[in-house]
């Protein structure tokens, strides 16, 4: 495994700066409790049983629309009962509600295997999908949501969770926001130790089965041979032969970069990328506070602050206008979600907060070196972190005293420290024509090429991890993939032996 940062684990990993340590990317993941889930059992396996986690507060989320505010509890009947009362008499609307996101979750076994059949298929399969699949599947979340009430606070309550893949109620296909809903209903977990526990216990399960992790390891370009991916070519020259490569770089770094132009042009995937669009660019600003999470009264539940219920009217305004409002201001309490955080930094707590950005607002600092981009771009990142600071203190005014240390993070960061070129943290965007792409598959049309992570599949670290079950299950074939899979839904945690 080839990692160009100074350390593995991409968005999992965690960085450590004037006296403090931060997640950049694992704010929460879902689906990892006591229920026997997927999600679970492939953590399990894939770390030994080593990696642990800690449950949030009951109210994982807390929604804001202006002044009121609005919580997700865990577990779908609490979850209904906190709703129900702001939403009284909304009974059916919630059934019909839930009812949609279950079909929509049990939808993504049909697409998954979809990914995994070759080309020829593809007819047969959309017969299945028309038949089998609700029509609804596939629309925007706000149309599917407008069919069953024409309540608009309760719509904006029930999508409050749309930065979690970045696409608003009109623009985002409901099957993200039903694989949302359904990742975090059982509720909110963090990982014990802080994010960079999950590379540090996944890494010596790949080099028991034979693998090894390397960073500071810049890959350049993918070898073609004959037609044939050979392996890779480092920034210093250095050649790394293979039969099989494998990219979790992303389709625009893999198809516009790492691939020779004529092999992308070739194959059409050239082409193919006019059908797809980068996602959403943030901002994340890392804070250090001088007392604890305890002692400043922090909880283990995330913020969603709202300027007012139109989610996507806001949006817009701010796209357009970048001294708008936030349309939406996440924050989430890292020290508080990690109980041996005390052990690890005395008397200290964290804060990060997240809000979304254009990249083309610093895209002419984007040749400048990091770290060295000057006055002008360090006094813009400042003025954006006290507006940040603002919404924090309104919420956790006790915060104000003890504030110790703070920096920003920009798209031009989430490209240098992650090689997404605009800045994007969720790879595509997934609107409804993302989930169309019949290309967005493990095998490549470059024989011995595959693709991973979450254009694959969906967003966030299960979402990318799904993604990389079915690139699994697509180079080991129907046999030997549905054997490593009995194997992890047993409850296994032995790595599997090195393949070839």
């Amino acid at each position: 495994m080839l990692e160009q940062h100074y350390t593995a684990g991409g968005f999992t990993h965690a960085y450590d700066r004037n006296g403090y340590e931060w997640d950049v990317g694992v704010h929460y993941i879902g689906d990892v409790g006591e229920h026997p889930t997927l999600t679970r059992k492939l953590f399990d396996y894939l770390s030994a049983g080593q990696l642990q986690w800690a449950p949030m507060d009951d109210c994982y989320d807390r929604i804001f629309l202006g002044e009121e505010s609005f919580d997700l509890r865990a577990g779908k009947a609490a979850f209904v009962e906190e709703i129900l009362r702001h939403f009284p008499g909304t009974e059916e609307v919630l059934e019909e509600y839930f009812r949609r996101i279950s079909a929509a979750s049990s939808a993504m076994r049909t697409l998954l295997m979809e990914k995994l059949l070759p080309g020829w298929t593809q007819p047969g399969m959309a017969l299945l999908k028309k038949l089998r699949l609700p029509e609804y599947l596939n629309r925007t979340t706000l149309e599917v949501l407008r069919e069953i009430t024409d309540d608009e606070k309760l719509i904006a309550v029930l999508t409050g969770q749309w930065g979690d893949n970045g696409m608003t109620p009109a623009t985002g296909s409901f099957i993200i926001h039903a694989l949302i809903v359904k990742h975090y209903l059982h509720g909110g977990f963090y990982p014990v130790g802080g994010a960079s526990k999950i590379a540090e216990t996944i890494i010596p399960q790949i080099q028991a089965g034979g693998g090894e992790v390397f960073t500071y390891a810049d890959v350049e370009q993918v070898l073609v041979e004959n037609g044939r991916a050979a392996g890779v070519r480092m920034a210093d020259g250095t050649e790394i032969r293979a039969p099989l490569v494998v990219s979790n770089a992303g389709v625009f770094n893999t198809f516009e970069k790492l691939l020779p132009e004529q092999a992308a042009r070739a194959s059409g995937y050239q082409r193919r990328l006019e059908s797809v669009r980068p996602s959403m660019a943030h901002l994340c600003l890392y804070i250090g506070l001088d007392a604890t999470a305890e002692e400043l009264g922090l909880p283990k539940t995330n913020y969603w602050l709202y300027p007012g219920q139109d989610h996507d009217g806001n949006m817009q305004a701010f796209l357009q206008d970048e001294t708008q409002e936030f349309p939406v201001v996440y924050i989430s309490f890292p020290s508080a979600k990690d109980p041996s955080f005390q052990g690890r930094y005395p008397g200290k707590a964290t804060i990060e907060i997240v809000a979304p950005a254009k990249f083309e607002w610093f895209e002419k600092w984007s040749d400048e070196t990091w770290g060295k981009r000057g006055e002008d771009y360090e006094a813009y990142k400042e003025a954006l972190s006290q507006r940040l600071l603002e919404h924090l203190y309104a919420h956790f005014p006790q915060v104000r005293q003890h504030l110790d240390y703070y920096e920003l993070s920009t798209p031009l960061s989430t490209d240098y420290f992650c090689a997404y070129r605009r800045g994007e943290i969720y790879g595509l965007d997934h609107d409804p024509s993302r989930f169309e792409q019949d290309w967005l598959k493990p095998k490549t049309k470059i024989p011995g090429l595959y693709l991973t992570g979450q254009d694959i599949m969906s967003c966030g670290v299960a979402g990318a991890m799904i993604g990389g079950v079915a690139t699994a299950q697509s180079i080991l074939g129907l046999r030997r993939g549905g054997a490593l899979m009995k194997k992890i839904m047993s409850g296994s945690v032995a790595p599997e032996p090195a393949l070839g």
